[in-house]
């Protein structure tokens, strides 16, 4: 089962450390950060860059979540991991299904690639194909798709690396 920990944005990584040396593989199966790229304009040279997907979250998937609780008491800096009410919830099969088909195995979202048509933008290549619907801005300038979408129960509003190539 997928957890999501929420921490002070800019620890995600250090905390992610400590989880993968101080807590058994037998109790947490893995840690990790989504991430996702964009295109950035670096001295006249684009080049794609990584960014964290959900700024201030961290996920652990274990099966153990009595154990794993226990275990988290020894990383500092950690807030705490998301609930409703006093129950620590997982993520359900929905979120972690689009989590996994959007990042993939590495958890990393690339870049997109789309046209627009008519005010409309259909994606052609990427992540992003079939998901157009979460598309709420785009920023052409930027080479960035802002998305909102229901996820730890709450409406998380995200960015990803979209590049318009063509706009009839």
């Amino acid at each position: 089962m997928w957890y999501v920990m929420q921490v002070r944005t800019g620890s995600e990584e250090n905390i992610q450390l400590q989880c993968q040396r101080n807590i058994s593989s037998n109790i947490m199966r893995d840690c990790f950060i989504p991430y996702y790229e964009e295109k950035r304009n670096i001295q006249g040279e684009w080049k794609i860059q990584r960014k964290i997907l959900f700024p201030g979250y961290v996920f652990l998937d274990s099966m153990e979540l009595t154990q794993l609780y226990m275990d988290l008491k020894q990383v500092s800096g950690l807030t705490k991991l998301l609930k409703t009410g006093d129950e620590v919830i997982p993520l359900t099969e929905e979120e972690v299904g689009f989590l996994q088909s959007f990042g993939g195995e590495e958890q990393v979202v690339a870049m997109s690639e789309g046209i627009i048509e008519n005010s409309n933008v259909v994606v052609t290549s990427g992540p992003l194909i079939g998901k157009e619907g979460y598309i709420k801005k785009i920023d052409r300038h930027k080479r960035k798709a802002f998305l909102e979408m229901e996820m730890f129960g709450r409406v998380q509003k995200i960015q990803v690396g979209l590049e318009i190539v063509v706009k009839t």
